[in-house]
């Protein structure tokens, strides 16, 4: 999700308005998650939120404005928990560690907001019949790994990669934390521990020079 479509009216709104907002966005996300996209109406999320469908239209446009803020705000939320941890880092080993680990913790933490966004992200579909949300999410997403493949390279902690090569790790390491939702999706009892003592050895063996 693309930071440009970040709606500029929210910084004009009420504390009350904000709050009826986000308590809204809440019961989509919790409905999303159980019940799925489709099943996701307007009138399931209002009577979740114990509110007429009247006034999920007051805040919002439209089922797709609704849904399109969700993304929004997980990709917000997203950035806030990861990127403070990576940048408290002074080793590019210690900032692909804490990538993937506060990955793995912030899903675990958020599971419903995480598998409405998956739910939202395998339906939703544009005009030209792509993912709505693919092709600026993938491109976000990868480029934090991707520059500390290099920063690693560059301080001689890291095998030397190519830049189609750190590409192809930079998508192993995002398909396996990616992974790692599916499996907890599955199994909400997983381990969280040793899932991600796993994935920081197999990758620490696979950076290392």
């Amino acid at each position: 999700m693309s930071k440009k479509n970040i709606p500029n009216n929210q910084k004009q709104m009420s504390f009350i308005e904000k709050a009826r907002r986000a308590q809204i966005v809440e019961y989509a996300i919790e409905t999303i998650a159980e019940l799925g996209y489709t099943q996701a109406s307007l009138g399931e999320i209002a009577k979740r939120a114990k509110i007429s469908k009247g006034v999920i239209s007051y805040h919002f446009a439209n089922k797709e404005e609704l849904l399109e803020q969700i993304a929004i705000e997980y990709y917000i939320a997203w950035q806030s928990y990861i990127a403070p941890r990576i940048e408290a880092q002074k080793s590019p080993k210690e900032m692909l560690r804490v990538y993937i680990e506060s990955n793995l913790v912030f899903v675990a933490e958020n599971r419903q907001h995480v598998f409405a966004v998956i739910e939202l992200g395998s339906k939703k579909i544009t005009a030209e019949g792509k993912l709505q949300f693919a092709a600026d999410h993938d491109e976000a997403i990868l480029l934090p790994i991707e520059n500390i493949l290099a920063l690693g390279v560059h301080e001689g902690l890291f095998r030397e990669f190519t830049k189609p090569s750190a590409r192809v790790m930079a998508l192993t390491i995002r398909n396996a934390i990616d992974g790692f939702t599916m499996e907890l999706m599955r199994k909400p009892d997983l381990d969280v521990q040793e899932y991600t003592r796993e994935l920081v050895t197999i990758f620490d063996i696979s950076t290392k020079k």
